[in-house]
């Protein structure tokens, strides 16, 4: 599992028939700091995040189990979690958000 930001969504007028009614968002790995990820991503979104959002990412059977149409599903990551906050080792921490970052 990873930490990552939502940064956009995805639309698709044809996908697998498994995916129907799943919506798609595009993240990005969270980086301590200023600077940010050139990966991005796409996975499922059963939770609601929004766009700027910090949340938590999963990967293959948990993925599945967590959008909750069992096995036969065309995707393999997927959003587990909202972030409310974070604190690392050394007190620093961070919001649900950058925008929401103590300063």
């Amino acid at each position: 599992m990873l930490l990552a930001t939502v940064v956009g969504q995805v639309w698709s007028t044809q996908k697998d028939a498994s995916l129907d009614g799943i919506r798609m968002l595009i993240v990005q790995p969270f980086v301590d700091g200023d600077q940010k990820s050139a990966e991005t991503m796409v996975v499922a979104d059963p939770m609601g995040a929004g766009i700027g959002e910090r949340v938590v990412v999963v990967f293959g059977r948990a993925a599945r189990h967590v959008i909750g149409q069992g096995h036969d599903i065309g995707i393999q990551t997927a959003i587990s979690a909202i972030v409310d906050g974070m604190e690392f080792e050394g007190g620093r921490s961070f919001g649900p958000s950058a925008d929401a970052d103590p300063a």
